[in-house]
């Protein structure tokens, strides 16, 4: 049984070697993940006409996929922390591919919420918080940079995978292609072989604290009393609910993910509302993938700077802000060169997000809590992820037009991103005051000591 998330996480992280094999590997895996339940969306339409259904039937496939990631959290991190990231990752991709098989030969629409909804959901989730998890095992000091490349793997992959859909769709159908689907995910297994665990290859020793204060931010020290509270702990580590700089990532991003996934969903018809034909409407997705991709290598190189890594949480809540105005600035955007030019500025903000989403929660929490930290977190979440888009097509169908969904997504942009300011401004400024008190109590035991 290999070692734990735990165990890996108490040992000295490589900061390279085989360290860029598993950001492959969660490359790969974080790809599948996000790229995946977006990808089949192709296959909408006639499955939609095969089983006679509405388009808000059709809607929820996608969006029970992507709450099943976010519910499976968790689920997943209880996993990870009991037997590490390689065996979950295979597992998680072993699912999809079976979600897939199995939908393929679906009767009803039911069916396929069970299968490509839920069950593929859960997969996905056994892809994404191992990944993550893993990276801060073996990487401390280079750690923006390699969630920034593994974050990547989600444009390249929607980038890939869409002509791949398209051509699959247009040779086999959509049952053809999902069979198909189902062989092409096996490949989040093999990125899953590549994550060995930290702990195989390195002696252990004292965990590194986080940069922005880790177990100093309002975090509550165990005593270890207890042989039922650490497996209390193993499941769900209550503490953190008192641990400031996780209730702060915690209520914004609730706030914001009502308004994150909104605007990349509906960029396409908002431009066909304009009188703009469904192909260049298509290449607008095209434009936003192609920046997002550059740009989350690029902000992990940003964030990893000396100057910028201390105070990285000002980097995440400029990115959460700059989205917002994006948005409120898109109903502005007149003809299909103003709306490419949104597409370039909404993929620069994306992608500055995207690549320090979880990175700045590490920083937060630290690597030894990550795993369950994550899983909480996504759990949340999926509540908004679940919620968003559906109240933002209400909007468009209230008001008839789509400008409308674009200010509210901004506003929910824009209030979290200033709350972030502000509530890390009054953090870093706790973590000094905690750490200079820190430092007179241990000089005042050493004098005493002498």
């Amino acid at each position: 049984m290999p070692p734990s998330a735990a165990a890996d996480s108490a040992c000295s992280p490589p900061d390279g070697g085989w360290g860029w094999a598993v950001v492959f590997g969660a490359f790969i895996s974080i790809g599948f993940s996000y790229a995946f339940p977006k990808s089949l969306t192709i296959y909408f339409k006639e499955i939609q006409e095969y089983f006679c259904i509405s388009y808000s039937d059709i809607a929820w496939l996608s969006s029970v996929m992507l709450a099943s990631m976010y519910a499976g959290g968790p689920v997943s991190s209880v996993f990870v922390n009991r037997y590490g990231s390689r065996p979950v990752v295979m597992a998680g991709g072993l699912m999809v591919s079976v979600a897939m098989v199995m939908a393929s030969f679906g009767t009803t629409i039911m069916h396929l919420y069970l299968c490509v909804g839920v069950l593929g959901g859960l997969g996905l989730a056994f892809n994404l918080q191992p990944s993550l998890t893993i990276i801060g095992s073996y990487f401390h000091a280079r750690r923006p940079l390699a969630n920034g490349l593994a974050m990547t793997g989600s444009p390249v992959v929607l980038f890939t995978l869409a002509p791949l859909n398209q051509f699959l769709f247009d040779s086999l159908g959509w049952r053809g292609s999902f069979l198909v689907l189902g062989a092409i995910v096996l490949n989040c297994c093999v990125a899953g072989a590549l994550m060995r665990p930290v702990g195989q290859i390195l002696q252990p020793r004292a965990a590194p604290q986080s940069l922005s204060g880790g177990e100093l931010s309002g975090g509550v020290p165990t005593d270890g009393g207890g042989k039922s509270q650490s497996c209390l702990r193993r499941f769900v580590d209550v503490s953190l609910f008192r641990h400031r700089g996780f209730l702060i990532y915690l209520i914004g991003n609730v706030i914001m993910f009502f308004g994150f996934f909104a605007p990349v969903v509906f960029l396409a018809p908002y431009a066909k509302q304009q009188g703009i034909d469904e192909y260049s409407a298509a290449f607008l997705l095209s434009i936003f993938a192609l920046v997002d991709m550059f740009v989350r290598p690029a902000t992990g190189l940003v964030g990893n700077a000396r100057r910028v890594r201390p105070r990285i949480q000002y980097l995440f809540s400029f990115s959460v802000a700059y989205n917002g105005a994006c948005h409120l600035l898109c109903p502005l955007a007149s003809g299909y060169a103003g709306l490419a030019l949104y597409a370039v500025f909404f993929g620069l903000a994306f992608g500055m997000l995207s690549a320090l989403l979880f990175e700045v929660l590490m920083d937060l929490v630290g690597a030894p809590r990550f795993s369950t930290a994550v899983g909480l977190v996504t759990v949340i979440e999926c509540g908004p992820v679940l919620l968003g888009p559906p109240l933002s097509g209400a909007l468009v169908d209230i008001f008839g037009e789509y400008k409308y969904m674009y200010y509210a997504c901004g506003v929910f942009m824009l209030v979290p991103g200033i709350f972030f300011f502000v509530m890390h401004y009054y953090n870093y400024k706790k973590l000094d005051e905690e750490r200079r008190q820190s430092a007179a109590v241990v000089m005042r035991t050493s004098e005493e000591a002498a």
